[in-house]
């Protein structure tokens, strides 16, 4: 009776082993998944009816579409990448923060960029860029001047 227990016990750690020692490491073929799936071992082939000439490379809508400008927002840009913005200097809640019509004005002439100055500023608006200033939208000031 007690061979016949461990007996039973060796079996038992020995189909054990067996399922752990029988897994893929790597070489060979797959083994199925209990589902019955194979795992994927390899990226997926591209699909043969989509070409790349009838796939519209630019998305009507999305994260990367340029938003159209709010009312009393940027002008339309004097140069390739530039934006003028005009109006009165206004004092930000953090100090040594400035802003114009919502915007958060970085760089600049301080001397001309003072709150309550009524100015011009030429530059580029930076939404993904941060601050410490926690308000406004960052807008890289390139030249500015009291109008």
């Amino acid at each position: 009776m007690r061979t016949l227990r461990l007996a039973g016990s060796v079996l038992a750690v020995c189909v054990a082993l067996s399922a752990c020692g029988s897994q893929d490491a790597g070489g060979g073929t797959p083994t199925p998944t209990p589902t019955g799936a194979q795992p994927v071992t390899s990226s997926p082939t591209p699909d043969p009816t989509v070409s790349p000439s009838t796939v519209d490379p630019t998305p009507t809508s999305g994260p990367g579409t340029p938003k159209p400008p709010k009312p009393g927002g940027p002008s339309t840009p004097p140069g390739v990448g530039a934006t003028t913005l005009s109006g009165t200097v206004q004092a930000g809640v953090e100090p040594n923060c400035v802003l114009l019509d919502g915007y958060l004005l970085l760089g600049g002439p301080r001397d001309v960029l003072t709150p309550g100055a009524r100015v011009e500023v030429t530059g580029r608006v930076e939404p993904g860029m941060m601050t410490t200033c926690q308000q406004g939208t960052p807008f890289v000031v390139s030249a500015a001047h009291r109008s």
